[in-house]
């Protein structure tokens, strides 16, 4: 499998992620390792929000609908970084992506 085809494998779930992670170890080049950071990034942000949102739910009432606005972004963020990883740029994810840029120094 090409790096660019294990960029885009990345972005299908966390296994997919690990999948093109652990595979793409020893060819890894920019474009990998850039989608790994990306979606990696992406996916431990959406668990904080979801985690957060989750625990105003219980206590605020009303707080539901930021579950679903949630969700909608995140979907929207995700297809961003997968057709970037499609069209095989290093195009950061929009409003967070730049956030992921040379963080998690384990993907290499």
């Amino acid at each position: 499998m090409s790096n660019k085809e294990l960029s885009v494998v990345s972005y299908l779930t966390i296994f997919g992620w690990l999948y093109a992670y652990i595979k793409g170890k020893e060819q890894a080049d920019s474009l990998l390792k850039y989608h790994l950071r990306q979606f990696f990034g992406l996916f431990l942000l959406a668990l904080v929000v979801n985690i957060v949102i989750t625990v105003l739910i219980r206590m605020v009432p009303g707080v539901g609908p930021l579950s679903y606005l949630s969700g909608i972004v995140f979907l929207v963020l995700w297809v961003f970084g997968l057709l970037n990883a499609v069209n095989g740029v290093e195009k950061s994810i929009p409003l967070v992506g730049k956030l992921f840029e040379g963080k998690f120094a384990f993907i290499g």
